[in-house]
């Protein structure tokens, strides 16, 4: 796994990645953290989101997903599926289904530049430890970046 410090998004926009990928719930609310600006920054992520089935435990570990055009570069916009709930205390990460979407990524998006946050280990409460290894071993043989936002001093 490749890391760099920087916007996921803006680096996405700059032509640094072919598909982003991010974590979502199954309740098709994509209304903090990271979700919520792909939603802004990329309406089609949403609306890809909300042709899922609301709620849908099912979901778990699948994908949708969205291509979007801005000033003339393509983009896919992967919505993957890596927790159930939202809000609350404690862990919602679901490990199972990080390791599942991915490699889905993997398998749909073969050859393509790949560029992810730290997906389930913010808001969705979950341990990076136990999380990059999985990305790492679905996304082996990839061309895949963590994109680390910069610390504020």
């Amino acid at each position: 796994m490749k890391r760099v410090e920087g916007d996921l998004i803006a680096l996405a926009l700059d032509g640094a990645f072919d598909v982003i990928v991010h974590g979502c719930n199954c309740f098709c609310s994509m209304e903090a953290g990271i979700a919520r600006v792909i939603a802004r920054e990329f309406p089609e992520a949403l609306a890809a989101d909300m042709a899922t089935a609301e709620g849908d435990r099912g979901k778990l570990g699948s994908l949708s997903w969205a291509e979007v055009a801005r000033e003339g570069a393509g983009l896919t916009v992967v919505n993957a599926y890596t927790q159930y709930h939202w809000g609350g205390a404690g862990r919602l990460a679901d490990y199972g289904a990080i390791s599942a979407a991915f490699l889905q990524v993997a398998a749909s998006f073969n050859g393509a530049r790949i560029g992810y946050p730290l997906i389930g280990a913010g808001l969705a409460g979950g341990d990076w430890d136990e999380i990059a290894p999985r990305i790492d071993a679905a996304l082996a043989g990839q061309d895949h970046t963590l994109v680390v936002l910069p610390r504020r001093v």
